[in-house]
Formats: structure tokens, sequence, C-alpha cells
């Protein structure tokens, strides 16, 4: 009787799988890229990328590629003999019901025309994960850590599978591929399989951590597949995994002695110990384990490990699988379970956990790898303190996940110390006689230069100006690289404003006037000249000079050239046709922005703001990210401008940079404020409230607004952690936006306003969110195409905001709560008007 229900789950259990496997095959997407043919691999038909109704979008055609030559895997020549390869941005677009997925990214490379595959790098980004960075396909093959290589045994299979796990809360999955370095990337298949058996539960045991378990919020997690080994077993081909179509790789490759462990087998009978693991592993993973080889030596301390490459500073979810194959009752097999070297598990003993033999269970486990470690240790061993009958150790599968951090998966490898120490010391000779020989240089050339500088510097001593002396050294000698721009006469400044005629005026500061001018046959600029018989902003113009002589970006605002002919000192800008991101937002008679449009200008600003944080060795911080401080061109192209107050990061032995405070009301970083101690994150914070501006179209402070209203920073957070940010949106978007995008345009802008500056994401990180969030607006807009309501503004410029170039006047609609939108001067702990400086910032 027991042995028929015993046939009856079985068979139920098999049913249950099957249905699974029909299931999740029908609601897959196998992409065959760079074709128009389908083809039949591993049991499985995938559909060409150019093929008509395959329900995929691609974003642009990209370049088709294929080869005769393949000396891979014979199963998949049909799948890697094609490739879409790409120049410019590329992504795939797919429409699915919200849940799991797995995203598997197939590489092989190959010569196609003038493409060599191993000047290929690429990003590749998913549902707002970066999962790659400077990806080099051969490089990554040639790694001896490459799984397929190792596992398959067969030298000549030269591709690369990567593997990701995520949860979809909307009604796409858009991977998008990023050539960078000007280089491009290529693709041979994608596949997408959901997953519906929940296999990564809510919370998880830390190693370590006194038996405590730690949350695990797969919605807004990413996960890489790292590691997945058939512990003494062989290859598990895809098609031996048919609901998920996983490879297990075989182990012995990576322990540190294969003999340590005998490979036992055992097919009969083997059920999971939950019904709800069916999909966790294969019933053939279970089939086979490693048990300890000399367990009975006289001093237990000998131990089964495995030795793991991993990237370093991220969590890994480690999972072994066990099935007790030989001991029919309780205490007959007691080991312990290191990881890292920390013990995971004491007195583990398979049979009670599982509760029997035979019955498959898995245990999962959370490690953080240091900054400064890539080796993930695995190691089953002896426990001496038990007083069971035996205690020998058993496993039989064993997986390695890699978790996101702030939305980021990618590890971009460096040279380690020791290859480093190699190649210097083939340079140490050189390097010497180049250090004498230096040496002897720059003293000759110390004192040319000072006798140079005394002599030039000595009429200037008695009279020096500031119209036309920085720091005590006029424009010629401080600032070589402004040269390079233009050097404008007093004249042509003059005829391009008629005079300073004050009805060109358009903005007014501490430093003085700004101007719209217009040169070389009515080409317009803004002009900005500082006032002689003022020193109000002189230190905030002086820093801009320095600033935007050395940066050059799309996203950032470009001085064209400057004047400093009989004591003035005067910069000349491009002209930005439609004024200020904040005069499209609100405080103005101006058409509104349409949410795509908002997007593209906030990615816009992330772009120049991430070139402002890494364009350099150390870094330079914006301090006064503002909507005012964003501007428009004539195609709406964002740009960050007004660098007065910017600052150089920090050197590498420190983490910030030591000033007094400054900034503006309602984007000041409050801890930069409490403790003085300015890092890029204090723009990151910044850019934060200007997100949630962009979503409400409202100013930063309003106390005119009920006491819970005033601050847009707190009145939006709090909304937004009731997952009700799309109750305050702006009401002109109102029907005009994807829901999904407004969501996870939300969960940025909350990242970026984390208390703690360290729990905040980087610039880029934010970029590859809104990208993504861009993305997912795009997507809608192509299936609702009545709602692109996209339009051209050209604007009326008002007056120039003080060192924004552009900007609203109170005259355009400037609320009074706009008005409160100064600037905070250095001051000490206490509140805010403590450290208002009426002489300017």
């Amino acid at each position: 009787m027991m042995m028929a229900q015993g046939k009856g789950v079985i068979g139920l259990l098999i049913m249950f799988m099957f249905v699974c496997t029909v299931r999740a095959q029908m609601m897959s997407f196998l992409i065959n890229c760079g074709t128009n043919s389908s083809v039949n691999v591993d049991g499985r038909r995938w559909v060409g990328d150019a093929s008509p109704g395959n329900n995929v979008t691609l974003s642009a055609p990209g370049i088709e590629a294929s080869t005769t030559t393949f000396t891979g895997d014979p199963v998949y020549e049909p799948l890697y003999t094609t490739s879409r390869i790409f120049t410019d941005s590329l992504n795939y677009t797919f429409q699915v019901t919200p849940g799991d997925y797995f995203l598997r990214i197939h590489f092989y490379p190959f010569a196609f025309d003038r493409y060599n595959a191993n000047e290929s790098y690429f990003d590749v980004e998913a549902n707002g994960f970066k999962l790659v960075s400077e990806f080099n396909v051969p490089g990554e093959i040639s790694n001896e850590n490459l799984n397929l290589v190792r596992s398959n045994g067969n030298s000549s299979y030269l591709s690369a599978v990567k593997e990701y796990f995520f949860s979809v809360d909307s009604s796409f999955i858009v991977v998008n591929f990023v050539p960078t370095r000007g280089s491009f990337g290529f693709v041979n298949a994608i596949e997408i399989i959901p997953e519906g058996n929940k296999l990564f539960i809510d919370s998880v045991s830390r190693v370590g951590a006194n038996g405590g378990s730690t949350p695990l919020d797969l919605r807004k997690q990413g996960i890489q597949t790292m590691y997945r080994l058939n512990v003494g077993g062989l290859f598990i081909r895809p098609s031996q995994d048919s609901l998920y179509w996983r490879t297990w790789e075989a182990d012995s490759s990576y322990m540190i002695n294969s003999d340590a462990g005998s490979e036992i087998r055992n097919r009969s009978n083997l059920t999971y110990a939950n019904s709800n693991d069916t999909g966790v592993a294969p019933l053939l993973v279970y089939e086979t384990a490693r048990t300890l080889t000399n367990a009975e030596v006289m001093e237990k301390r000998f131990n089964m490990s495995w030795r793991l490459e991993v990237d370093p500073d991220f969590d890994y979810l480690v999972r072994l699988h066990f099935c007790e194959l030989v001991y029919d009752r309780a205490n007959q097999r007691t080991f312990k379970i290191y990881i890292d070297n920390k013990t995971a598990a004491d007195n583990f003993d398979i049979y009670v956990l599982a509760g029997g033999m035979n019955r498959a269970y898995h245990v999962d486990y959370l490690d953080s790898i240091p900054e400064k470690s890539n080796t993930l240790w695995i190691q089953l061993g002896p426990d001496t303190s038990t007083s069971s009958a035996g205690t020998d150790a058993l496993l039989n599968g064993l997986e390695v996940f890699k978790l996101s951090r702030n939305g980021n998966l990618a590890y971009v490898q460096k040279y380690s110390n020791e290859e480093v120490k190699k190649s210097s010391k083939s340079l140490i000779l050189w390097v010497g006689i180049g250090v004498i020989i230096a040496l002897i240089a720059l003293f000759v050339a110390i004192c040319v230069v000072c006798f140079y500088k005394k002599k030039r510097d000595k009429p200037y001593s008695k009279k020096a100006s500031h119209g036309s002396i920085v720091n005590g050294k006029g424009l010629n000698g401080q600032f070589g690289t402004v040269r390079s721009g233009r050097r404008f006469t007093l004249a042509e400044v003059k005829a391009a404003t008629s005079n300073f005629d004050e009805s060109k005026v358009i903005g007014v500061g501490g430093f003085g006037k700004v101007y719209r001018g217009d040169i070389d046959e009515n080409t317009p600029v803004a002009i900005k000249r500082s006032n002689p018989q003022s020193h109000q902003g002189l230190t905030e113009f002086e820093t801009e000079i320095e600033m935007l002589s050395k940066l050059r970006h799309r996203h950032l605002v470009s001085l064209i050239g400057f004047c400093d002919e009989q004591n003035e000192m005067i910069l000349v800008y491009e002209y930005m046709s439609n004024g200020t991101l904040r005069c499209h937002l609100f405080g103005s008679d101006l058409p509104s922005l349409s949410w795509k449009k908002r997007l593209e200008a906030c990615i816009g600003a992330a772009r120049g703001l991430h070139y402002l944080h890494t364009g350099s060795d150390r870094g330079i911080i914006h301090r006064d990210v503002k909507t005012t401080n964003i501007l428009l061109d004539e195609n709406f192209v964002a740009k960050m401008s007004d660098f007065g107050l910017s600052k150089t990061g920090p050197s590498l032995e420190h983490t910030h940079v030591s000033t007094a405070v400054k900034g503006s009301f309602g984007y000041l970083d409050p801890e930069y404020f409490r403790r003085q101690q300015l890092t890029e994150k204090s723009d990151i914070y910044s850019f934060g409230v200007v997100l949630f501006e962009v979503v409400c179209a409202r100013a930063v402070i309003n106390p005119t607004l009920p006491r819970d209203q005033i601050n847009l920073a707190e009145w939006a957070m709090r909304w937004q952690r009731e997952g009700q940010l799309e109750r305050i949106i702006d009401p002109l978007l109102e029907g005009k936006y994807c829901r999904e995008s407004l969501m996870k345009f939300g969960e940025i802008a909350e990242k970026c306003l984390a208390d703690e500056g360290k729990s905040r994401p980087t610039m880029g990180e934010v970029l590859w969110h809104l990208e993504y969030v861009l993305q997912l607006q795009e997507a809608w807009l192509r299936s609702n195409p009545s709602e692109d309501s996209s339009v051209s503004i050209l604007c009326d410029l008002g007056p120039i905001d003080e060192g924004g170039l552009l900007t609203e006047s109170k005259e355009h609609g400037e609320s009074e709560s706009e008005a409160m939108d100064h600037n905070v001067a250095a001051g000490g702990d206490n509140e805010f008007s403590k450290v208002v400086n009426e002489q300017g910032r």
C-alpha cells in the first residue's frame, strides 16, 4: 500500500514538473541574434531576432554577422555562427508579465569584416541592473576560471554564457548593450525563462551572524550565477535540466585536492524533502555525491575544500545541496560546514534535516567578500564536538550567486599587485635614469620660471585689480588652458552687447551682469562681465574660470572664450536657447515638458555630473546641483552650469573635503551641513531633490504650504515610501506616463536621499537606472503612440540665474518660495538662518 502511495506521489511530481516545463517553454523567449532564421538547439527552437512576429522589439538594426568557421561545441553551432554587432547603444525589449525570470546571454567571438572581437568592449544592462562593464569576451574566455571550458573538458569550446536572475514588476524586460571606449559589442543569443517556483527565499542565514538571518528583497535585488557544480558527478547539460535549462559543472577542478572526497552514487527512490523544491535542482544532481576519503584519520582535521574565485566587495549567496544516499537513520553522518573559514553550521545531520534517506534538501548561506579578496572557500569536515557514530561529510551540489549592490553586478578586472610589481621591476633602471635627468631639468626650469615670474609680477604688485588679476596672477599666467579658447577684444565684446546696453541684460549676480550678445554674424552667446567695483562673487567667478578651463563635455555648458583687456574680466559662454529646466516645470508661462523629455533632461544632467565625478583623478564636486543650474539647448539637450561653488574632490588618502557649507536651500545635503565634510555623495543628495522636483513640478521650499509640505524632499519621500508617488505627480503628466517608469524613478530618487552618504548610489549608478526608466517609458509609448506628447518648446529667455546663464525671473512668475532659493554660505552647526551670507554664496 505504502509503495503504491509512494509511486503515486512520484507520478504527481513528474506530472507537475512536466506541466511546469511546458509552461516555461511557452512563456520563454529564445532569441537567435543577428539573423531572421530560426534554429533548433538542445531540443529547443530559437527564433531569429530579425524574424517578424517574434514578440521582441529591437531598438536599432545593428550589423548582422555570420561565420562559416566554428570550433566550439557542435550542439551550439547553429546558434553561435551568427551574431548581432552594434557600434551604438542597442536594446532588446521583451513584453512579459510581472514575475521572476532567468536571463542568459550567449557570447561566441568570431572574426567578421573589420570587427575584431579582441578589441570589443561593451556594457550590458537589464531592468535597471548593470550586468557587465567594459566586457571583453575573449578576455573572459582566456581567464583560467572560465567555467564552460573547464567543465566540458574541451579547450576549443570558446564561448561564454552569463546567467542572471531578477524580479520584474513591470510589463517589460529591457536588455541594453552599450559599446565602450569607442569600440563595439556583439551578442549571439538571448534566453529569458520565467521562474514560478520561488527559487530564492525571503531571508537567508548570514555566516558568522550567530544564527541571524538577512532579508532578501528580490524586487530590488539582481542575482548573477557565478558557479553551479554537480559535486561528485559529471557535467549536466541544459537539456538534462529541462525545467530551467541550467548547466551544472563537474566540481573536481575546483577542489584543492580532488582525492579528498570519494564519489558515490545512488539512483533509486529519490524524492524532494519539500514538494515546493522541484525547481531548485534536478534529481540528477542528488544522485551523485562526494564524501570524505579519510574520515577515519586519527586527528579529525581533514576537510573537503573547494576554492572559487569571485569578484571582491560583493555579497554572495551560497547554496549547498544534500541528499543522504547511504545511512537510514540519524547520527550516522554529522559534520561541520565552513564558508570563508567561518563556521556556517556544526553538527550538521542531513538525515535529520531532510527528514529521511534519499530526500533532496538544500540550505542557503549569505557571506560578504571584502574589497581586497577574490576567493570564496567552501569546506566540509568532521565535527569533533559530537558523539555521533560517524563524522563523515557529504555534499551533492554547490551553487554560488552574486547579489547586486546598488543595482550593480558588474566588476571590471584590475591588475593585481603582483602584476604591477613584476611590471615595475622591469622599469626600475629606466625610471632611475629618468628621475636623475628630470631632477636636473626641474632645477633649471624652476630657476628660469622664478626669474621671469618675479620680473613679470612686479608691476602688478602695486596696482592689481580684480578685473584682470586672479589670485594675484593675470589670466595669461594662471589659466593657460583658458587661452586655448578664443580671446575676444574688448571692442568685440562691446559690439556684441551694443556697448553693454542695459536692454541686453538677462541676469545679474554678485559678480556683475550677464548680457545676451551676438558674435560672428549673429551667433548668440551669453556674456558674463565682472563688476570692477564689487568683490561679491569674485571667488566663485575665479573658480568657474578654473573649472571651465579644464572641463569639456556634451552635458556641461561650454566656455567659448574670454576678454581680459583694461582690467575687465569677461567670460563668453554658449547660449542655451531653451533656458533652465525649472522654467519648463513651474514658475513661468512656458509649456510643460512631457515625461519623456523630463527623463532625457535628467539623464543629460546625470551624464554631466558623472563626468565631473569621474573625469579626473580626484573628481570634481559641483556643490550647487539644482534645476536652475540645468540648462537646455535648442535641441533640449540638458547641460550642467554654474561651477562657482565647485570643489576638487578628496585625494586618495582622504574620504572627504573639509570645507565651509555652501549650497542652496532645499537641495543641501544634511550630512554635509552637519559635518562640513564634502563628498560627491552631496551632489547625489541634491540630484535626488531635483528628481522629485521633476516629478512634482513645485518649488523645493514653499513656506505658504502646510507645515508638512514646505520641504519638497521630506514631503515626496513620505509618499514614495508609501508607494504612492503618483498621488503627487504634476497634474499635467496625468495619463501620459508609464506607471512602471514612475515607480522606478521614485526608487532612484529615494536612494539618492538616503540619510548617510555611504548608502547613496554613485552618479554612474543613478545614470544606469534613469536610462532604464527611459527605456520603460519608450516601450510604453510604442504600445501607446497616442500618448506621446513630447513637444518642441521654444521659450523666451528670462534673466540669468547667478551663474546659470539662463533662468526665469520673478517677473516671469517666480513665487515667493522660489525667491527663497538663494544660497547658503559658510556657517556653523545651527539652523540654516545662521549661515546666510548676504554677500553671496
